[in-house]
């Protein structure tokens, strides 16, 4: 993904919502909810990379690893995101 279509989706989706299609991707589970636990899906510490690495791509923020593994859905950790690195 280029900057400026990284750049258009961050706008044009909600933090969450970006978040659901990243799991959904990085855990290849197409029917993931934005209730899905990270844990209960098969995450592990690569797969928690990956999401973290895609963030940084689409969103310029550097998310640490751990808030994946603390806030396991990604509605949680969108809220999160959302919050600390005022993305919404």
């Amino acid at each position: 993904m280029t900057t400026d279509a990284a750049t258009a989706t961050a706008s044009s989706t909600t933090t969450v919502d970006l978040l659901v299609e990243i799991f959904r991707d990085v855990l290849r589970l197409p029917d993931l909810t934005e209730r899905t636990d990270f844990y209960e899906a098969g995450g592990d510490s690569l797969t928690a990379f990956q999401i973290t690495g895609r963030l940084q791509e689409v969103l310029g923020a550097d998310v640490p690893v751990s808030l994946v593994f603390a806030y396991p859905t990604p509605q949680e950790l969108a809220e999160v995101v959302d919050a600390d690195y005022g993305t919404a």
